[in-house]
């Protein structure tokens, strides 16, 4: 049986990638989180712990074998290098994982891979399609605001500037759905799972 056609979808924080993807999923699309599932293998796979240990010490795991994040997001906030070799020993194991959740995935028309850092992990180039869901940035700050009221303007804006700006991202997507309040994102993203569909 042939593989299905792997579309990309992300978006920059507070653009709606994850409701986006919840539409997909009621449409009955498989979805792989890349994100999800990288927090998910930095505890389950064995390889890429004793990889993270060796590298960012004993105390990026508690006694009881959890990822302690707040440990390591403070190792990498303000250190490049640091933040790029953690992403350096997640990504291959990723895809890995993605490979086999794919080939399990038969009679899909299409599946879609999440991913918050598509095109910066340079993983876009992997795919078929990528979807880019887009808004302007001072929508998107509001929107974080009210979902993680912890964190301050300043750290929601660090973030933004981690990601690629939006235009880049527009230059490199074969498809954009705005989330800019607007226009409705299911009538864009109906019209889509159409074309994709048939693809």
């Amino acid at each position: 049986m042939a593989k299905p056609i792997q579309i990309g979808i992300t978006g920059g924080i507070g653009a709606g990638k994850s409701l986006a993807c919840k539409v997909f999923s009621i449409l009955g699309v498989p979805i792989y989180d890349a994100d999800s599932r990288a927090k998910s293998i930095m505890t389950t796979d064995g390889i890429l712990i004793s990889q993270i240990k060796q590298e960012f010490g004993d105390l990026a795991y508690d006694s009881e074998g959890n990822l302690d994040r707040v440990y390591l997001s403070q190792q990498i906030f303000n250190d490049e290098k640091k933040r790029i070799r953690l992403n350096e020993l997640v990504h291959p194991r990723v895809a890995i994982d993605t490979e086999k959740w794919v080939s399990q995935q038969e009679g899909a028309s299409y599946i879609l891979r999440e991913a918050a850092l598509m095109f910066e992990s340079g993983y876009y180039k992997k795919l078929d399609k990528c979807i880019l869901v887009t808004a302007p940035e001072w929508l998107r700050i509001k929107r974080i605001k009210v979902r993680d009221p912890h964190r301050s303007e300043a750290e929601i804006r660090k973030i933004m500037e981690s990601q690629m700006p939006e235009e880049e991202k527009k230059k490199l997507a074969d498809f954009v759905i705005d989330n800019d309040e607007t226009q409705l994102m299911l009538p864009q993203i109906l019209e889509l799972h159409r074309r994709l569909s048939n693809l």
